[in-house]
């Protein structure tokens, strides 16, 4: 089966300047906007945005046109938000689209501020990402030249201006209370909910925030209608995701889908991942970004479809930022649960005491099992901190923790537990003691 293009169209049309105002004009940018315009901010909302069953394209997958519903009405300024800090590990889709069309996200953002009733967006770009605030700035600077941002927007207006600011490289800010504080002028820290951002967020005043593939989403939206846009996909995972494929797959890289096809597809399909090297076979695949629950290459977990509540309900993973990591029959499943680890212990922000302690023990025990020292009880250990962090491992928004950080970091040790107990019991049987 083929992509399905809708967000990733201008950019595989036009690979040579798809980034540039001349290429976007080429391909219809900022013609929906003129629509949209045109319209009431109420339509958009419920007739398109609310429609089309759009979730947010971020990790959480909370219905956007109800995230835009919660703003108080009458409270004044009120902002927009775009999280551009895309950290997580084997996650590339949002650094494409913003160095590839920073136009359609342009668009997209001055459809939503309309919506919302909005005049300043902000958006938060990781730090690393060089050639894409690059591209970003000077599309921001045509967009203001060409009207499409600004005083008076294509004579509709409606005012909005647009601030680009640069992370400093922390995981942490890609959760949407931290990067508020970030954006502040605050360490990147998680707050204690409520109040809720829509209520009191940046600069304690309502803001939506929303992520990039989310925002450039919506010109699709406008131009097809929300109800056939919901025609794609399926149940409430509705429309096309792109999912960032990595690994142990013969054509790694970005691919956009439309929701519901099984996970075999888009790992074997000849024009999408194209299998697996050498023929060998999948022993487990992690389905949402570091932060799920692993599924192994099992036919029951290959043919389950790429939906957001399916795979929740049967499984306990989530598609989360839409990363897909697949791991051959060759790879020791707990060395990758220590890199991962590892990697959400130097991240976690300190804040809350379970994390901020729990991860790091976390990463040496694992550290310990994946590099031959481990001890007959460290899996159960392992366990048992991970419990301290989200109580009941399995059970679903159980935290010790302000923000998933912490929890995303058991999600490795209860996959370990799951489906790979008995080999990781063997690499800890050890005919002499083993040093604590």
């Amino acid at each position: 089966m083929p992509e399905t293009r809708l967000v990733t169209k201008r950019l595989h049309d036009r690979p040579d300047d798809s980034w540039t105002i001349e290429g976007a004009l080429a391909t219809g940018a900022y013609d929906v906007l003129r629509t949209a315009l045109d319209l009431q901010p109420a339509t958009i909302q419920d007739e398109q945005v609310k429609a089309s069953g759009l979730r947010g394209r971020g990790g959480a997958g909370f219905p956007t046109g109800n995230k835009w519903s919660f703003l108080p009405e009458g409270s004044y300024p009120r902002y927009l938000v775009v999280n551009d800090d895309e950290g997580e590990p084997s996650t590339f889709k949002d650094r494409m689209l913003t160095e590839r069309d920073p136009h359609q996200l342009l668009e997209g953002i001055a459809i939503a501020a309309y919506s919302i009733d909005a005049h300043l967006a902000f958006i938060y770009i990781r730090g690393e990402f060089a050639l894409g605030y690059e591209r970003l700035m000077a599309a921001v600077r045509d967009a203001y030249d060409k009207g499409f941002l600004g005083e008076n927007i294509l004579g509709s207006g409606f005012d909005l201006d647009v601030v680009v600011h640069r992370g400093a490289g922390a995981y942490i800010c890609g959760e949407e209370t931290a990067l508020l504080e970030s954006l502040e002028g605050e360490r990147g820290m998680p707050r204690i909910r409520p109040p809720f951002p829509a209520i009191e967020g940046l600069y304690a005043k309502p803001t939506v925030v929303n992520n990039v593939e989310t925002l450039s989403t919506l010109p699709h939206i406008i131009a097809m209608g929300g109800a056939e846009y919901a025609k794609l996909g399926v149940g409430k995972s509705t429309g096309t995701r792109i999912f960032s494929l990595s690994g142990h797959v013969n054509r790694p890289g970005n691919y956009e889908v439309e929701l519901g096809i099984p996970f075999r597809e888009l790992l074997y399909a000849d024009d999408l991942g194209g299998g697996i090297p050498d023929g060998r076979s999948v022993k487990f695949i992690i389905p949402g970004g570091a932060s799920s629950q692993w599924l192994t290459g099992s036919d029951e977990h290959l043919d389950a479809p790429l939906d957001m509540d399916e795979v929740q309900q049967r499984f306990g993973v989530m598609l989360g930022s839409g990363a897909v990591m697949v791991f051959d029959e060759t790879t020791n499943p707990a060395l990758v649960a220590w890199r991962l680890a590892k990697f959400f212990a130097h991240e976690s922000c300190g804040k809350c005491t379970p994390c901020r302690e729990g991860t790091g023990w976390m990463e040496k025990v694992l550290y310990r099992i994946s590099h031959g020292l481990g001890r007959p009880q460290d899996l159960d250990l392992l366990l048992d901190v991970g419990d301290n962090i989200s109580p009941g491992l399995n059970a679903p928004f159980s935290q010790t923790t302000i923000c998933p950080l912490g929890p995303s970091a058991v999600s490795a040790v209860v996959s370990l537990n799951k489906y790979f107990r008995d080999e990781v019991m063997a690499m800890c049987a050890h005919d002499t003691a083993v040093p604590a």
